[in-house]
């Protein structure tokens, strides 16, 4: 062979070569990525070629499927009472991807997930249509629906645990949306979802998990966990070290109190009954900057949570001597989403053991056959069991005889403790209303609640925790002790 041959055969060698190692990555090393691709259309027909399995709330489906006419898109998501589960489901649109549950849980119920790789060989072989499986939740309806019921047109949201496993309960969030009116291909479903992303009031916003707050006096109860685990205070009704007035730490300004409240050296049943500013905003400059972030690492704070759907991470932020003092009420650059205040109340009410939170309690196969089922585990162990029934103690004197008054149900114990975050600069906008609390029998603590109204009709001087928050959150505690009756 002469040298211009042999040059050429080795070009075309090498050419080939390279083409053999394009196609391989391609295909190997590359195709989870290209079938993902939202610009891959022929993905996105597949997952609505078939049925998908269904979200199941208390043995019913809250979703289904129909078929689409006049699309190469065969069937789109239906959801029963869309606006009241969205915040639990998510969406799944044919032309706009999927969120949430509908999102984490794809495989399972497009049937796609290797763990169905069994049921879909099977239906190769017995010609039987493709299914997909199902997502059994831990969701309660009658919970749910109090929730959402008692949010009605305010904006806010519910979150609600069973502390003794972690089960979330309720998720509400308010205002809402309709996952089916974009669930399409067509014009109307983009301009529908167009019309949601433009929306001021964030319809599409999931305030339970995806939106922190200031949680106002609803974090005092931390601070009083952090005093009684670092030994500032051993006995919730010895007298605190709480002169009135008392002035902010590096500053000239006095730490206020709402109205004429006997907060001078108030106990912490006390100062936690009238939620005393001086009380907790001393105790918090007391232990430090350092020793409060840690207390309310163990809560969950500074972290992101997990159910499996992700929730923002809520922020104790690390800081001055001022603004430490002020988180520790509550304020500053303190922030909590309500799923996070529903642990902190569900951590106390189970005796001082946080468990994990999730809402995904089992997977099944088309046939119904179990392939996961959850099993319970524990988050953390923000404070002691003694301490945990101390503070029970306070905070039931809260509902009994404080602030808290509107969560009472009649034959029930129940636990709480009311909130109003200033909002604004300057405080100049209406206050946030929250209230979180438990509820017990005689089995222990079935529900764990945080509530916050963001904001609401009322005027200003009539926003409060106890008076808008505190009875949804009864309301809710009530359905779920009464469905497991």
């Amino acid at each position: 062979m002469n040298k211009p041959l042999r040059r050429i055969a080795i070009f075309c060698g090498v050419l080939i070569l390279a083409l053999l190692v394009r196609a391989n990555y391609l295909q190997y090393v590359r195709a989870d990525e290209l079938n993902s691709r939202d610009e891959n259309r022929r993905v996105r027909i597949e997952r609505y070629a078939h049925e998908r399995g269904n979200i199941i709330v208390d043995g019913k489906s809250v979703t289904g499927s129909v078929e689409t006419k006049g699309s190469d898109f065969k069937y789109k998501r239906v959801w029963k009472n869309g606006p009241m589960w969205a915040p639990v489901t998510g969406y799944s649109s044919q032309a706009f991807d999927a969120s949430q549950l509908e999102k984490i849980e794809d495989g399972i119920l497009t049937g796609n997930d290797d763990q169905l790789f069994f049921n879909r060989t099977l239906s190769m072989f017995t010609g039987g249509k493709k299914q997909g499986g199902n997502i059994v939740t831990t969701l309660n309806s009658a919970a749910q629906k109090a929730a959402f019921k008692g949010l009605g047109d305010k904006k806010g949201a519910v979150a609600a645990l069973d502390p003794q496993t972690g089960a979330v309960l309720a998720l509400v969030s308010t205002p809402s949306y309709d996952p089916s009116v974009f669930a399409g291909n067509f014009d109307k479903d983009s301009k529908a979802y167009q019309k949601l992303q433009k929306d001021k009031d964030k319809p599409m916003l999931n305030r339970a998990l995806r939106e922190t707050y200031p949680p106002g006096s609803t974090f005092k109860v931390v601070t009083a966990a952090a005093a009684l685990e670092n030994g500032l205070y051993s006995n919730v009704d010895e007298p605190t070290n709480s002169p009135l007035p008392w002035r902010l730490p590096l500053s000239t300004q006095d730490l206020p109190n709402e109205g004429n409240i006997p907060c001078k050296n108030a106990s912490l049943r006390e100062a936690l009954r009238w939620s005393c500013n001086t009380v907790f905003g001393k105790i918090s400059d007391d232990l430090g900057n350092e020793k409060m972030m840690a207390e309310a690492a163990k809560f969950g704070f500074n972290q992101e949570i997990f159910i499996p759907v992700r929730a923002d991470a809520s922020a104790y932020p690390k800081d001055n001597r001022p603004q430490n003092a002020m988180a520790g009420i509550g304020q500053a650059s303190n922030r909590a989403t309500p799923l996070q205040m529903a642990m902190v109340a569900a951590a106390i009410a189970n005796d001082g053991k946080l468990m994990q939170p999730y809402m995904v309690a089992e997977r099944q196969t088309p046939s119904l056959d179990a392939i996961y089922t959850h099993e319970k585990e524990q988050f953390s162990q923000p404070l002691s069991g003694e301490n945990a029934q101390k503070l029970q103690q306070i905070m039931e004197t809260v509902v009994k005889t404080g602030t808290g008054t509107n969560a009472q149900i009649n034959g029930v114990t129940v636990g709480g403790k009311t909130g109003t975050a200033q909002h604004g600069l300057n405080n100049s906008e209406k206050p946030y209303a929250w209230f979180i609390s438990y509820a017990k029998t005689d089995s222990g603590s079935p529900v764990a609640v945080a509530v916050v109204v963001e904001d609401s009709q009322a005027g200003r001087d009539d926003i409060s925790g106890g008076g808008l928050a505190a009875p949804i959150a009864r309301d809710v505690m009530k359905a779920v002790i009464d469905s497991k009756r």
